[in-house]
């Protein structure tokens, strides 16, 4: 399998299809509500309202997904965009602006599939498929520490750029990361 198919377990893990949205929309709009308490803001959310122009119709931008049967379980996506600023500091911002950057976006699994594997199978096909996409030169995410298991994740696969936190707890206690890009084994002409 390439890196944009896997089996994980149980599970199947690839980019996806135009019959993958309505799972993937489910799966991110009951995070904003369920899992971050803040629901849906179109500020920070337009991307799922309409996730076929944003990541499978515009090059260079990927959604991938974990299904598990028919159902939409895990979701990861990948845009040729940096943080803005505000929220974030402007260096971050400036650090990572430009179509040069990839960043990780919708992160999430269902918590009922979770500790399988999965999210980091996700991660592993976007950081797959952003070493193969010309024109990046550096992956770029960040995450919100208050939500269970987020920071220990992000620490086991990228480096830590900058600690945001701030300590109020009604504030999102941002964390931001960077992963590196794969360098591809090139095959050497046999000639």
């Amino acid at each position: 399998m390439n890196t944009h198919h896997q089996a994980a377990g149980s599970y199947e893990v690839r980019l996806a299809t135009h019959a993958d949205l309505p799972g993937a929309r489910s799966v991110m709009l009951d995070t904003f509500y369920r899992e971050f308490g803040h629901g849906y803001s179109p500020q920070w959310h337009a991307d799922v309202i309409d996730l076929a122009a944003t990541y499978l119709e515009t090059p260079r931008h990927a959604l991938f997904v974990a299904v598990c049967g028919d159902e939409v379980v895990g979701t990861t996506a990948v845009r040729a965009q940096g943080p803005a600023s505000p929220p974030h500091p402007a260096w971050i911002a400036e650090r990572y602006s430009g179509d040069q950057t990839a960043q990780l976006f919708r992160v999430y699994v269902r918590a009922e599939h979770r500790r399988r594997g999965l999210a980091r199978a996700l991660v592993d096909a976007a950081v797959g498929f952003v070493a193969e996409t010309p024109g990046y030169e550096q992956i770029y995410l960040h995450t919100d520490t208050r939500i269970a298991g987020a920071e220990g994740f992000w620490r086991s696969v990228a480096k830590e750029v900058c600690d945001a936190r701030d300590g109020d707890p009604d504030r999102n206690q941002t964390v931001h990361f960077e992963i590196p890009i794969p360098v591809l084994a090139v095959t050497a002409d046999p000639r």
